[in-house]
């Protein structure tokens, strides 16, 4: 019959010896290898001098008896009779002093302070017995909760060399996958590179052709427009020479009319003012001087022989033209008493001007005003108007500085008189050529010394000085006075009023003094004084064909000039040569910007 039951006994060690759930693995590992280093250092201790209670348990030996469980009927009968045995028998168990070294040492699970425990004190056989089998119990489930460890530890190295092995297969994955999409995207990036190179290169051939095409158009459309100017300006060219034909007849008609009244009231002037006869004697003098000067312009050839002509053919019809209605108008007209109001009003009118705006409007309007007068005839308004504003050239210093500007006012002037009477430019350019030969352009060359008298100096534009001629430097500086006039009136331009003789004549002005004239003092002045005044605005307009004219000069005239020598002066070709090395004609002329202000404000 079986052991039915124990006395219930508690060990007197503490609970903290059973293991702990809550710990973690590190912590089990290294209590279990401490425990296991205590036990195996230990030593295993003699047995020592029995106590005095081992004595009298010697004496008195311990019986332990185990009552039958009645209720117990499971044990088998063999089991039951050695058990009953052992227990009548009455046996005895006798422990000494025995230590257990691994709960003396072991400070973690046993909470005795050093004490050493017994397995078996006086009178308590039971609770050693079960202390042993609660020792071998906890060594077992040490044993197991070590092995169960270690299988853990495996399992979990295991797990971290699959991770590892993940990872690296991961990591191996991503690298292959990076490589691929370089790869791919390298060729993605070429395929986009070779399509937008062909794009750009097809955007690039369609640019040209249709460059191309419009280059073609634009050129088709010059020719077509070139053509159809071409095909206008001769239309307008007829027109025009039939309109100037036309007009000159009229002008003709009127003139010698005109010519005959004229010519009688300077009679009748005369007769009644017979009792002054020193006036009288000096208006014959001048009548008869202005019938020479007159006869010798026109038959310059034969009465004056040795002397030869360098001019445009064009040129020298259209100073004869010119000339010719110059002429028709006596020269004396302002003697008559008629007409020398309007003498000595145009006069005053034109001494008043001066190049400020007030100026410029005021005179404007007053010699408009004098020439559609209805009392005095058109050609002899035209003719007193010539006269009086080239001569500004006399009654003004041409060495002032303050000429230019004054030069400009009087061009802004003349193109606003001329565009509402048109026939007074005609006689603005009959007196031109009258005063100043190279605004035409003409040279007169005296071929030797006889033809070089008093004569040909007055015909080339000396003037008569208390009855001597004026000196080469004074002639020379009414040259460029001259000069500057014509082309500050040639270069004038007003937006919105038509120029009868504008940039135009002063280009072909220019082309025929290069190609007619030579390169001497004279003509090196008026060509200074020509570019100097027209030539910003000749430039300004004509651009790179301008300066193919300047490189003639630069190339051609001035050349000629210094292979002159003394002949030349030198100021003359160092005017030319600054004009062209310091371009000149990039800068607006002193008094131009002004003028066109001005007028801008009060014509426009």
């Amino acid at each position: 019959m079986a052991v039915s039951a124990f006395a219930r006994m508690e060990l007197r060690c503490p609970r903290e010896l059973d293991p702990r759930p809550s710990w973690t693995l590190g912590d089990v590992l290294t209590e279990l290898d401490a425990l296991q280093a205590t036990r195996l250092a230990a030593t295993p201790s003699p047995l020592k001098q029995p106590p005095e209670w081992a004595s009298s348990a010697r004496e008195k030996a311990f019986v332990m008896r185990v009552e039958e469980d009645d209720g117990s009927e499971e044990e088998e009968d063999s089991s039951d009779e050695d058990a009953r045995a052992i227990v009548t028998t009455g046996a005895r168990f006798s422990c000494n002093d025995l230590e257990l070294s691994s709960f003396e040492e072991s400070e973690d699970e046993l909470d005795c302070s050093g004490a050493s425990y017994n397995l078996m004190e006086k009178r308590s056989i039971e609770k050693s017995v079960l202390l042993e089998l609660e020792r071998e119990h906890q060594l077992k489930i040490q044993e197991e909760v070590r092995s169960k460890l270690s299988s853990l530890e495996v399992c979990h190295q295991n797990e971290i060399q699959r991770t590892v092995s993940a990872f690296a297969r991961l990591q191996k994955d991503a690298e292959s996958r990076k490589e691929l999409d370089r790869r791919l995207d390298v060729l993605f990036q070429r395929r986009i590179a070779e399509v937008l190179d062909k794009h750009l290169s097809m955007v690039q051939s369609d640019h040209e052709q249709k460059s191309q095409i419009l280059e073609r158009r634009i050129k088709d459309d010059a020719a077509v427009e070139e053509a159809k100017r071409r095909e206008q300006s001769m239309k307008d060219e007829k027109i025009k020479q039939e309109r100037t034909r036309q007009e000159a007849e009229a002008r003709q008609k009127a003139a010698a009319k005109l010519a005959a009244e004229a010519q009688k009231a300077a009679y009748e002037a005369a007769k009644k003012e017979a009792a002054e006869k020193e006036a009288a004697k000096s208006r014959a003098e001048v009548v008869s001087t202005s019938g020479q000067t007159s006869q010798n312009n026109i038959d310059i050839k034969s009465e004056l022989p040795g002397i030869k002509v360098y001019a445009n053919s064009s040129a020298l019809k259209a100073e004869s033209r010119g000339r010719a209605l110059h002429d028709q108008v006596p020269s004396n007209i302002y003697l008559s008493k008629d007409y020398s109001r309007y003498d000595r009003q145009i006069g005053k009118s034109i001494s008043k001007l001066m190049p400020t705006i007030d100026s410029v409007k005021a005179r404007a309007s007053e010699l408009i005003k004098a020439l559609d007068g209805q009392e005095c005839p058109r050609p002899i308004a035209c003719r007193l108007f010539a006269d009086k504003m080239i001569s500004i050239v006399k009654s003004r210093n041409p060495k002032d500085k303050t000429f230019g500007n004054l030069a400009f006012a009087c061009g802004y002037v003349m193109l606003l008189v001329t565009n509402q009477v048109p026939d007074a430019m005609d006689y603005l350019l009959a007196e031109f050529h009258k005063v100043c030969m190279y605004t035409v352009p003409k040279h007169l060359h005296a071929l030797n010394a006889q033809a070089r008298n008093t004569d040909y100096f007055r015909l080339i534009g000396y003037q008569e000085e208390d009855g001597k001629l004026q000196s080469t430097e004074a002639y020379l500086v009414n040259v460029a006075a001259y000069v500057k006039l014509y082309a500050a009136m040639i270069q004038t331009e007003i937006k919105g009023v038509r120029h009868p003789h504008g940039l135009a004549e002063g280009w072909k002005w220019l082309a025929m003094f290069l190609n007619s004239l030579p390169a001497i003092t004279a003509t090196a002045c008026a060509l200074h004084a020509f570019l100097k005044m027209a030539g910003f605005a000749l430039h300004k307009k004509y651009g790179s064909q301008f300066m193919k004219i300047l490189d003639v000069i630069s190339r051609q005239f001035i050349p000629a000039l210094k292979e002159q020598g003394p002949k030349v002066q030198a100021e003359a070709i160092s005017n030319l040569q600054n004009y062209l090395d310091d371009k000149k004609y990039l800068e607006e002329p002193e008094g131009q910007y002004l003028a066109q202000q001005l007028l801008s404000k009060g014509y426009m």
